[in-house]
C-alpha cells in the first residue's frame, strides 16, 4: 500500500529534492507540497495524507501552528519535522503540537526513510544527533523556572496574529486572511503587545525572529 505524503517547505528546490529522493521508494507517493504553513493545513484537510513531512520556520503560518492545525483535523496523520534548526526548544514545541519526528535536514537520507516507517508504526522519533543534548537540557531544566515564551504565554491565534504582523501585514490583510473583522485584529494586537510588554511592531518583529516564529 502506497504512503501518501506531503512536503512542506517554503523553499521549491528543498521540495523538488525531497519529492525526487522520496519517490524512488515503491510505496512513498508524494501527493502534493506547500510553499507556507497555511497552505499546509489547507492541503492537509482536502487530502488527509498519511505523512506530513514539515518545515518550521514558513511564512504566513509558522511548522509548529501548522503541525497543531493538521494534527487537530487529522489525528491520523503523522508529522515529521524535517528543520535546519536543532534548538531543544523548537522540537519540544513541535512535538507539543504534535508531531511524531524531529530530524534535522542535514541528516541522511536514510534517516528520513527509517523516521517515516518509525512513526508510521505508531512510534515517536528524534535524530540521535539531539538526543544527547535534548536529555541533557531536560535534566538540567527539571524543577527549575523557565522563561515564558510566546508559546505558553499567547493563545494559538494570538501567535497567528503576531507572526502575520511581524512579516509586515496590515490589520486589514491580516483581518481579511483570517476572516474575522478588523476590530478584532486590532483587539488581539493589543493583548499581544501587553502579554510581552511590547511597545512597537519594529519589537514585535524582533521578537518573532528571536522566538524563531519568523526568519530574519
Amino acid at each position: 500500500m502506497n504512503v501518501n505524503i506531503l512536503i512542506a517547505d517554503d523553499h521549491r528546490i528543498m521540495r523538488e529534492g525531497l519529492r525526487a529522493l522520496l519517490e524512488k521508494q515503491n510505496d512513498f507517493e508524494v501527493i502534493a507540497e506547500a510553499g507556507d504553513g497555511r497552505t499546509a493545513v489547507r492541503l492537509s484537510r482536502e487530502l488527509s495524507p498519511d505523512i506530513v513531512i514539515m518545515d518550521i520556520s514558513m511564512p504566513e503560518l509558522n511548522g509548529i501552528e501548522a503541525t497543531r492545525m493538521i494534527i487537530t483535523k487529522n489525528p491520523h496523520t503523522k508529522v515529521i519535522a524535517l528543520s535546519m534548526l536543532s534548538s531543544n526548544n523548537f522540537a519540544i514545541e513541535m512535538f507539543k503540537a504534535g508531531c511524531s519526528a524531529y530530524i534535522l535536514k542535514d541528516c541522511a537520507w536514510e534517516e528520513l526513510v527509517y523516521a517515516i516507517h518509525t512513526v508510521l508504526n505508531g512510534q515517536i522519533y528524534l535524530s540521535p544527533v539531539m538526543a544527547t543534548s535534548f536529555m541533557k537540557d531536560f535534566l538540567q531544566k527539571s524543577g527549575k523556572e523557565t522563561p515564558l515564551s510566546a508559546f505558553s504565554i499567547l493563545t494559538n491565534r494570538e501567535r497567528e496574529v503576531l507572526q502575520l504582523f511581524a512579516e509586515g501585514k496590515s490589520t486589514k490583510e491580516i483581518a481579511a486572511l483570517l476572516q474575522v473583522s478588523p476590530k478584532t485584529i486590532e483587539t488581539q494586537r493589543q493583548s499581544i503587545f501587553s502579554k510581552l510588554n511590547i511597545k512597537s511592531v519594529a519589537e514585535l518583529t524582533r521578537y518573532a525572529i528571536r522566538e524563531g516564529l519568523i526568519s530574519p
